[in-house]
């Protein structure tokens, strides 16, 4: 177990009289820290992780009374660089008259939202699996008065980590939506995929899931646990790599700049060649195992714009799921 940080302890004791209601600490230390409200339903909550022993900021839309929760994972950065769902799309405006928790961390670049075999000299001791399923849900049940049930996504790589986190935690999510991720990670080429990924950021994979022949690369494929999220309501989505409505100099994401456009095309296309692909094996086994799904094929790149389609077009599978 890891001993709470003597910092930390004065800012638990500073910042409690900031919170609006007394925030209780989880077995093992983990808790509320500080929730600044950020105006309207919208707040900023620092959660400290016993397991990470750091401390998260986590933007939540609350809707102010007892609701279902909607969790959104970050891109590869982990919101922290390129910015996350808040700054990328218009998530706040969205939700502002939905009956939903939207609970976004900030946090966990290239980690796949996993817990790692080891610690890794770039990104720190990764254990955001246990973070999002053991220690945050019920730090903010508490807090805000939620009501247990759950929806979580992602995109791009924190897609595979929203099916994965669903296959780990049986029954805490009732709905599941994968915006143009490529869950496949247990083969060859695949691996090589996720290394890249990762190494982009200094990280090493093999402290993520070990080295190639560890059953945990097998255990963090979703195409083969598909079986396991049988009973979740599943919304997947992937663009082909082409030219889409938001692939064209007008559209407010390039705002005319051809540059912008042909770096899209170039790196956005090909990445999302691949993901469609990689989204037709788990569809094909969804398929094959007589597992639900919406899915959506759409022309595009790997491009914010879509994924706020994607998050716009899944909300009806999530509120059913949720029951609001």
């Amino acid at each position: 177990m890891h001993r709470l940080p003597r910092c930390l302890i004065v800012l638990i004791a500073a910042f409690t009289v900031l919170l609006p209601a007394p925030a209780t600490a989880e077995p093992g230390g983990s808790a509320i820290v500080e929730v600044r409200p950020l105006g309207g339903r919208q707040f900023e909550v620092v959660v400290y992780s016993a397991a990470m022993n750091r401390a998260f900021p986590v933007w939540v839309s609350h809707p102010g009374g007892p609701a279902p929760a909607l969790y959104l994972l970050n891109a590869v950065d982990g919101g922290e660089t390129g910015g996350p769902w808040t700054n990328r799309t218009d998530v706040a405006q969205f939700f502002a008259d939905k009956p939903v928790n939207v609970i976004q961390p900030i946090g966990g670049r290239a980690s796949y939202y996993s817990d790692w075999v080891a610690d890794d000299p770039a990104l720190g001791r990764n254990r955001w699996s246990t973070f999002l399923t053991a220690e945050l849900p019920p730090l903010l049940e508490n807090h805000f008065g939620m009501t247990g049930r759950n929806a979580i996504a992602g995109t791009s790589m924190s897609a595979t980590s929203a099916l994965n986190l669903a296959i780990e935690a049986p029954h805490l999510y009732q709905a599941v939506g994968s915006y143009s991720g490529c869950p496949r990670t247990s083969d060859p080429l695949a691996r090589a995929y996720v290394h890249s990924q990762l190494g982009f950021f200094g990280a090493n994979a093999g402290n993520m899931w070990g080295a190639s022949d560890n059953p945990a690369w097998a255990a963090h494929d979703p195409i083969l646990n598909a079986d396991r999220l049988r009973g979740t309501a599943l919304y997947i989505s992937a663009g082909n790599g082409a030219a889409g409505i938001h692939d064209t100099l007008t559209d407010p994401s390039i705002g005319g700049d051809v540059g912008r456009l042909a770096d899209r095309m170039a790196v956005g296309g090909t990445m999302e060649s691949i993901v469609r692909a990689c989204t037709a094996s788990l569809t094909d086994r969804l398929a094959a195992l007589g597992i639900p799904a919406h899915v959506v094929h759409r022309d595009g790149t790997h491009a914010w714009p879509y994924w706020q389609d994607d998050l716009h077009d899944s909300w009806p599978v999530f509120a059913a799921a949720l029951g609001v």
